[in-house]
Parts: structure tokens; C-alpha cells; sequence
């Protein structure tokens, strides 16, 4: 695959997006997932996030899914640390078109393995030996494993990212950083939100239906 370099035009950024989600699609998922609406989102508690069918055509019976990329996380990470978030939801969409995501955002043994295959180990922690399952997973990049290969090859080729959300959104705001004690929940019907304890178990009062929480 041959990058092009993109211009200098800010919303330019989201082709790198679109060039790294079909590199990896082609190397480490056989090119069979479907496309999908990937955007940048900032969004407390969470490095990115898969939501299923949430974008429709315009005057068409078509729908695709987004994968968010939260920049308020990027200036602490390397360009891999961040791609591996990228492919991170793009297991989440995998196993959505392909497998059986448990309904409540749970992060189940499917889903474990697709993340392994492409080496990324689940851990709680993002450590070695933290649990991986669970509701509120996160990940470490296997050493020298697929996603650690493919990715190294497609940084030496030029690839970058060039953007990033600016300071502490906190700062901004006045206000001081706090650890995050409550997890977003997210209703993949209506989009309601929520706000709970890690590990709980919505139910979104107007649909009746289990809330997603974030990565």
C-alpha cells in the first residue's frame, strides 16, 4: 500500500485515519471488515470507542458504524500507543459484524482473542496479568507480535499523525484534573448517557436496553 502525503489543511487529519484503518484492515484482519465513520471525539474516560450503526446515508437505506478517537489522550502517547487504540475498536467491529459482543458492553472471551490474534493483549491494567475480561478493558501491545510489526513498518514508511488536542480540557475549564472515579455509559439505541461505578450494570430507562460503557 503507498501513502500519499496529505496536506497541511487541519481536516486532513482524518485521512490518516482512513489510510491506517485500511492498512490494518488488509494486514491484520484478512480486508474483511466493513468501513465505518471513524471521527475524533473528546470524551471523558475514554481513548476511543466503537458504537454500532450510528450514522445513516442521506435519503438511503444505508447505516455504518463509528470508531472515535478521543485527541485529549494523545499528547501523553506515541503515534503506536494510539494506533493500537484505533485497532483496539476495530476488534469491537469485528466482533460485531462477525461474532457475539456480549449486549452490556462487556468485554467477553471473544472478544479477548480477536485482540490477541492481532497482538494486543486485554488487561484490565494494561499490564501483564490483569484480568482480560471484564466490563472496562484496556490493553499492552504484545512485543514483537502482528500489530507491533505492521505498525513499525507503517511508521518507517512516513506515516504520522499530526494532531492533537490542546492542554488538559480541565485546565481550560478553570478547574483541577480529577482521577476517574465513574464510567460512561452509553444507551446504542438512543444514545442516552449515563454516568456509574466501573463494572455496574445499566439498563437505559427508555429503551429497556443494556448501556455500552467506554473503552
Amino acid at each position: 500500500m503507498t501513502f500519499v502525503e496529505y496536506d497541511t489543511k487541519p481536516t486532513a487529519e482524518y485521512a490518516a485515519y482512513q489510510q491506517a484503518y485500511d492498512y490494518f484492515n488488509a494486514r491484520l484482519f484478512g480486508g474483511r471488515l466493513p468501513n465505518c465513520l471513524i471521527t475524533l471525539q473528546r470524551r471523558s474516560g475514554a481513548r476511543g470507542y466503537f458504537w454500532r450503526a450510528q450514522f445513516s446515508a442521506r435519503g438511503q437505506e444505508q447505516n455504518t458504524d463509528e470508531i472515535a478517537m478521543n485527541p485529549a489522550t494523545f499528547s501523553a502517547r506515541s503515534d503506536t500507543d494510539i494506533l493500537s487504540t484505533l485497532v483496539h475498536e476495530m476488534c469491537h467491529l469485528e466482533q460485531h459484524h462477525f461474532g457475539k459482543p456480549s449486549r452490556n458492553g462487556y468485554h467477553n472471551k471473544e472478544w479477548a482473542r480477536m485482540m490477541i490474534t492481532v497482538g494486543l493483549i486485554p488487561s484490565a491494567t494494561g499490564q501483564p496479568g490483569g484480568a482480560q475480561t471484564g466490563q472496562n478493558m484496556t490493553h499492552y501491545i504484545q512485543e514483537n507480535g502482528p500489530f507491533a510489526r505492521v505498525c513499525a513498518a507503517l511508521l518507517a514508511s512516513g506515516f504520522v499523525l499530526r494532531w492533537q488536542a490542546q492542554g488538559d480540557p480541565n485546565a481550560r475549564r478553570g478547574g483541577k484534573a480529577k482521577p476517574n472515579s465513574k464510567t460512561k455509559y452509553t444507551c446504542e439505541a438512543c444514545g442516552l448517557n449515563a454516568w456509574a461505578k466501573p463494572a455496574a450494570k445499566l439498563i437505559c430507562g427508555e429503551c429497556r436496553e443494556p448501556m455500552a460503557a467506554a473503552e
